[in-house]
């Protein structure tokens, strides 16, 4: 998939700085450090258009970031990451206000892309959101990261064990590496075919 070009546009602390509704958004969510940033980058063939950082609960605004293509443009929207970051609760509170007011809200909003890594299980933190988005008709992709850092074997079976504990149809589930760059043109593919719906 071939980006022409690749540029943050804005960031937002709360709802009232959200950026005027327009061309068609893809949310990306998932925990801290599930690598949210990393993938945002390869998907754009950027290096460091999303800071990526080894500490969990980095990202704590909503960044959009447009991203123009041949024949179009749309916007990735990098939302602030849940579960183990070390923030206060009155924080994580304030985190997931300014989330769901986005996601509820959100008329430009085709898409939802939630990411999982490979070496861990789906929780019932997931469950929760996938079901949260389904009954608003966000369509959910699941987009599985760091798939290298596991050994082939191992990898197949935390795949066949993630498919199997999400009811999400197997075409919205898909396998990445934002270091090896497997998975990115799958990716593409289906965000390509649910933006034209």
């Amino acid at each position: 998939m071939k980006v022409i070009e690749a540029e943050m546009l804005t960031a937002a602390a709360q709802p009232s700085q959200f950026p005027a509704a327009g061309a068609p958004e893809v949310a990306f969510l998932g925990r801290s450090n599930v690598g949210k940033s990393s993938l945002l980058n390869k998907l754009v063939q950027r290096r460091k258009l999303a800071r990526t950082s080894a500490t969990p609960g980095k990202t704590r605004l909503i960044h959009w970031y447009r991203v123009r293509r041949p024949d179009d443009e749309l916007l990735f929207v990098d939302l602030p990451g849940y579960g183990y970051a070390k923030v206060s609760k009155v924080e994580r509170k304030r985190w997931q206000g300014l989330v769901e007011a986005y996601l509820e809200h959100r008329e430009s909003l085709r898409a939802a892309v939630l990411l999982q890594d490979v070496r861990r299980e789906l929780s019932e933190d997931e469950d929760l959101l996938i079901a949260w988005l389904r009954e608003r008709d966000i369509p959910v992709v699941l987009a599985v990261t760091k798939s290298d850092k596991l050994k082939p074997q191992k990898r197949a079976a935390a795949v066949a064990a993630l498919r199997r504990d999400t009811d999400l149809r197997n075409d919205r589930i898909i396998v990445t590496s934002s270091e090896k760059g497997s998975g990115i043109e799958e990716l593409w593919a289906l965000l390509d075919d649910l933006l034209q719906r």
